[in-house]
Formats: C-alpha cells, structure tokens, sequence
C-alpha cells in the first residue's frame, strides 16, 4: 500500500524550512514586497543553508539531497511568500540542474559551488517576445560560430533572476543551424554577466512576484568563447523539455504552498476576527470555504507528490507533472480567490499576506507552461492526438 508519509530526512527539512520561512522571511517580506526590492539578504541566507544546492551531490558543492527535497522547501517558502520561493525554484530547476546535468567539468568546477551556495544566480534565457508556447517554432535568437566564439542576436524576455547584482550568467537558446528535417537545431550557450553585447533590461513592473528579479534581455553582436556551450550542439530542445517536465513539479510545489498558505492566514483571521457577537469562524458559510480550500490543497500535494516520486523512479512521469501543475495552480488560484473573500475589506489591503497571495497566484496559471498547455500535454499523453 502506498505511504505519503515523509521520511524523518524530508520532514526534518520541511521543518527546517517551515520555521525559516516564519521567523526570517515572513517579517520583511511585506515591505520588500511593496518596493519592489531583491530580498538579498533572505538569499544569502538560503544559500547558507544549502537550499540551492538540495538535489546536487556533495561533490558539486549541494546536499546530497534530491528533487522532492527541493519541493518540499519550495512548498513551506510559498505558504509565506511567492517571491522568495520563485527566486529558489528559478535558481535550481533553471540553472543548477541543467548545469549539473548538462554542463561540462570545466563549467562545472567554475559554477557549481557557487551557485549552490547561492553566491551566485544563474538563468535561463528561453521565452522571446513573439514565443509564448511556441518556444521551437517562434524563436528568433541566433548563434553562429565565428572562429572559436559564438556570435548571439537575440531578444529574451520575462527572464527569471537574470539582472540581481548576484546574477552570474545567462544560459540562452538559440538557433544555432538547421536540422536534417529542416526544423530549427537549437543550442544552448552561456552568456557570463557584464558580455560585451549582452543588456539587461530595468525590472519589470509586475501584478504580483514583486520580490523577485525579471528581466528583458537583448543580445547585439554578443560574442563568448565556443567552449560555453551548454550540453551538445542541437540538444538545446531537448534539454529544455526534460528541464520544463521537473520544473512543473516543482512550481506544483510551490503553487500549493501559496494554496495552504491561504488556509493557514485565514484560520488566523476567522478565529480572532468578530462580527455579530463572536469570532466569524463560528459561520457554517465561512467554514465551508476553508474547508474547500483545505481540500484543493491537500488533492494538489497529493498530485505533486506522486509526480516526484514517479520523476525520482526514473519513471515516466510527463503527464503526472502536467496534472500536478495543472491542479496545483487551479487550487493556488481559487484559493486566493476565496482566501480574499473570507477577508473582505482587509483581503484588498496589500498589508496582509492573502493581498499579495492574490496578486501572485495568476502567474501559476501562465508560468512554466499555461494551464491551456498542461491540457495539451496531459490529452497527448492519452493518445487523442494520435
């Protein structure tokens, strides 16, 4: 019979974890929040503690630990602030893990230990102005080889981490030729920061993930050695999907993490909030909508759950990441819907938590693959588009 139990080393983390995120961000992420800053210190702090480096051996500078690891951090992150938690899952699933997976000895000496120390970030330049879904067919950045250097033009946006004063490289795709079948040969390069050629972009003015850093990026005659290819030459599709299918787990992850963090700030307020003569947790109206909530998150961990272990199996696990983050940012969303809701007056206030649970839960739904896709995905899994 199945157990979803944690093991103690899992707990022991989510513990860890849980107990950070109350005690060190959960004060000062409010007024980060509002003006928009990079919660520097609360980074460093992360990085201290391993939280970059959860799924990379201990020979590369991380724990020893493994991807559900990592979900289970950005879960316990998320129930405080969206933020912080994207900045983690952007620096693993985006540039750690292709780094370790795909990166050769020598960039991998010169960047691991640093990025899973959280000394430095890492990028990963792949959605461009005319993209959206269509990543392969719509790309319009190229790479041609002159001499030994790679020669990129190009424009990225929406780019995760890519402009923090820690920001170390940007892992760009690029069309770097044409394909036997005639489709784009797709590469990935590293563009260390500060390239001649390579300009980042101020900060986007954004609904929601206000602590975190997002870039437009262009690149002009921008010109690294031949050797910061990332992977082989015409893998970088390939890469990339593999890259994507963990990352949906991940922010699954952290989709029920804001999802339970709605849960836990409205048993605060209904307990200590009064109205007609006692606590407005009494009202059967109020405690069906949190019990709801609670339901939406607890099926959402379950998906996402399920979805690890099949990914840590080596298992196929494509359409289980697909309904994991389908159903976790279905429920991020309602709840924060409902956790509004529960709130009145106060929810539309951007001083209490459930504000910016709000303002940052529709990216959910876009990020990572729009819900529209994970449709796709899941459909195709079931042969329809056969």
């Amino acid at each position: 019979m199945l157990s979803y139990a944690l093991d103690s080393e899992h707990e022991e983390l989510r513990k860890t974890v849980e107990k950070f995120a109350r005690d060190a961000v959960a004060p000062v992420i409010g007024d980060l929040y509002e003006r928009g800053e990079f919660p520097y210190e609360i980074v460093a702090q992360m990085g201290r503690m391993g939280l970059f480096g959860l799924p990379v051996p201990e020979e590369h500078g991380g724990m020893g630990g493994d991807y559900f690891a990592l979900c289970l951090a950005l879960e316990e992150l998320a129930r405080v602030d969206s933020s912080v938690a994207i900045t983690v899952e952007a620096g693993v699933s985006l540039a750690v893990m292709p780094m370790y997976r795909y990166g050769s000895p020598e960039q991998q000496a010169k960047w691991l230990p640093r990025l899973c120390a959280g000394e430095v970030l890492g990028a990963f330049g792949l959605t461009e102005p005319g993209g959206g879904s269509d990543v392969a067919g719509a790309m319009r950045t190229r790479a041609r080889l002159d001499g030994d250097e790679w020669v990129i033009d190009g424009t990225k946006v929406f780019i995760t981490n890519s402009g923090t004063s820690i920001t170390g490289y940007v892992a760009v795709a690029a069309v770097t030729g044409t394909r036997p079948d005639g489709k784009p040969e797709i590469s990935t390069i590293i563009v260390p920061a500060g390239t001649p050629g390579f300009t980042v972009s101020k900060k986007y003015s954004k609904v929601g993930w206000s602590a975190s850093d997002t870039r437009e990026l262009s690149f002009s005659g921008c010109r690294v050695p031949a050797v910061n290819l990332l992977g082989e030459r015409g893998r970088g599709y390939a890469q990339f999907l593999r890259t994507l299918d963990e990352g949906r787990v991940a922010i699954a992850a952290l989709s029920v993490g804001l999802a339970q963090g709605c849960v836990d700030e409205c048993l605060r307020y209904v307990a200590s909030r009064e109205a007609f003569g006692g606590p407005i947790g009494r009202f059967q109206a109020l405690q069906f909508k949190i019990a709801d909530m609670e339901a939406r998150a607890h099926v959402a961990r379950l998906a996402y759950y399920h979805a690890a272990a099949l990914m840590l199996a080596g298992r196929p696990f494509k359409k289980e990441a697909a309904i994991a983050k389908l159903t976790a940012s279905n429920a991020a969303m309602d709840n924060a819907r409902d956790a509004t809701q529960v709130f009145g007056g106060y929810g539309f206030m951007n001083e209490y938590p459930v504000g910016r649970f709000y303002r940052d839960a529709k990216v959910l739904e876009i990020g990572e693959g729009t819900s529209e896709v994970q449709r796709m995905l899941i459909a195709r899994e079931l042969g329809l588009d056969a």
